[in-house]
Formats: C-alpha cells, structure tokens, sequence
C-alpha cells in the first residue's frame, strides 16, 4: 500500500512530466506558426515583385554586400536583398540562377545581382564601375 507521502511525489513527478510535455507541444507548435509564416511572406514578397525590381543576393559580412545596399538605398532604387548565409532557400535560389547562366559556381563574387532576369556580379577590382552598371541597368 502507498502512503500518502509517496503518493504525493508521483503525483508531483506526474505534473513536472505533464508540463514538460505541454512546454515542448507548445514550442513546436509556435515555430511552425512562424517559420510558415516567414515562408508565406516570402511569396508574398516575390509575387509583388515588379519589373523595374532589383533583386540582390549577399551577405552581412560582405562589405561589397552591404556597400551594394547602402549605394541602391541611396540612388532610390527600389530591391530586395538576400543573406544567402541564412536564408538557405534564397542561396539555391541563387545557384539555380547562375547554373542557367551558365556561371561556374567556382567564379561566384557576392553580391549577386538579378535585374529583370539578367545577373549581373560583383567585380572586385572594378567595385565602382560594377555599382554604375547597376543604375544603367535600372532604368
């Protein structure tokens, strides 16, 4: 027979596990609500893309990346930008792009560049003649 004290602690074991087990539900459910939610905005996003849209491809620890964005942002072009080392979707995005170009993923120079279908990539020793061809090529 149980006593009431060894009762009690089963019963205490019993509501840790259950609370234990809500708190992981709970978690998984939430981070599918965002991550679905991260995914439905991307579409979005992409199905708003007008003709004249820039899209750019890079990362936040590329400064020809974040150089890139401040010089769109300053001559009022209008983009969407990728850090392809977090966004995996986006990074394959990316590959497939520059495989039907025939670009050999050995020569990739961040940032990547798509202005109305046509890839345009950094050149380091020309970074500024690379940022001009960015506004011929929006207009």
């Amino acid at each position: 027979m149980l006593s009431s004290n060894s009762f009690y602690l089963q019963n205490k074991n019993f509501k840790n596990m259950r609370g234990f087990i809500l708190s992981i539900v709970f978690t998984i459910t939430l981070s599918q609500v965002v991550f679905s939610q991260a995914k439905h905005s991307d579409k979005k996003v992409v199905k708003e893309l007008k003709v004249n849209d820039v899209i750019v491809y890079g990362s936040d620890t590329c400064h020809y990346c974040i150089d890139t964005k401040e010089f769109l942002k300053e001559k009022q072009i209008k983009f969407i930008y990728y850090d392809v080392d977090v966004n995996f979707e986006k990074q394959n995005e990316m590959v497939e792009k520059l495989q039907k170009a025939g670009i050999p993923l050995d020569a990739i120079s961040l940032p990547l560049v798509d202005l109305k279908g046509k890839l345009k990539m950094n050149n380091a020793t020309d970074f500024e003649g690379f940022l001009k061809s960015l506004i011929e090529k929006t207009k």
